[in-house]
């Protein structure tokens, strides 16, 4: 019998150690601003075609990016219309990736929407595509509304997802593009203050493009103060060769972080900072103006 026992025990801890290993598996979520996967006018072989799509060699890119960092929930800005993240969607799964469970969010912009993709079921959901706004006079809404869900996670726990993508910084003759992404950031911000004055214990993490760098206002108004028992915290995350930027603005020569992972003060002690950063694939700039960007969390204990 005890001899038995010991040509079994092996095999018996290596169950328990995959099993252990398996439970404490950590969470991949990243985001990513995919340039326009939609319809457009764009210059195809030396013509204007006004209702083009995304080019095959840039969506293959955009494939392998994602298929690098491997998330189990994808947050996703600049998808197209609800077919064309099905198209998406389709496209990873042929490459290994399967995401049954999805959200969509449509905004005042008909064209550019927030999406995510996710491994894990969505079982609430409470994006708002209509939130309205006043600007010197006029009646406005955000652009691409507010997208928010929350998942259960494999170990029962649930993580709240949060995105934006508030107004770009290209110039336009109507209004001041600053003051409408500080007022989109401040609706977004009392989104946020909503969740967590309702359950101070939420584990949220908020993704998304917010088109301004760390010392403007709109990232200001959505981190919080330093004082604020609802502030949310920046990951700043760094790609293996410590370069922070997400972003690269060809007209301008100019690279800047405006692409972020924000989390509340109650899941950030389940973030993997080691297993966090900026994507440094080969392919990056085939597939889009924007660096992908994940980040690594322990899941959350019942």
């Amino acid at each position: 019998m005890k001899r038995a026992f010991l040509q079994f025990a092996p095999a018996l801890l290596g169950l328990l150690l995959a099993s252990a290993g398996a439970s404490a598996r950590d969470v991949v979520v990243a985001s990513y601003n995919v340039e326009n996967y939609l319809k457009m006018e764009r210059r195809v072989a030396g013509k204007t075609v006004p209702d083009a799509p995304k080019p095959e060699e840039a969506i293959s890119a955009v494939i392998s990016v994602i298929k690098e960092i491997n998330p189990d929930i994808l947050g996703i800005v600049e998808m197209g219309d609800e077919p064309m993240l099905d198209d998406l969607r389709d496209r990873l799964k042929a490459a290994g990736l399967d995401y049954p469970h999805k959200e969509w969010v449509s905004g005042a912009d008909a064209a550019r929407h927030l999406a995510l993709l996710s491994r894990f079921p969505i079982i609430a959901r409470a994006s708002r595509d209509d939130v309205p706004f006043e600007l010197n006079g006029a009646r406005m809404r955000i652009g691409r509304g507010i997208l928010d869900v929350t998942v259960r996670l494999q170990d029962n726990g649930q993580l709240r997802l949060v995105g934006a993508h508030l107004k770009s910084r290209r110039e336009v003759p109507d209004f001041d593009q600053a003051a409408v992404r500080a007022k989109e950031a401040g609706l977004v911000r009392e989104h946020l203050n909503t969740i967590l004055k309702a359950n101070p214990g939420e584990k949220v993490l908020l993704f998304g493009d917010l088109n301004d760098t760390k010392n403007e206002y709109a990232v200001k108004e959505l981190t919080g103060s330093a004082r604020d028992p609802l502030r949310m915290k920046d990951l700043n995350l760094s790609d293996r060769h410590g370069n922070r930027w997400t972003h690269y603005w060809a007209a301008a020569d100019i690279y800047s972080r405006i692409d972020y992972l924000l989390v509340s003060l109650k899941l950030w002690p389940n973030i993997n900072m080691d297993k966090s950063g900026i994507s440094s694939s080969k392919v990056w700039s085939k597939a889009s103006d924007h660096r992908a960007i994940f980040t690594s969390i322990k899941t959350p204990q019942k």
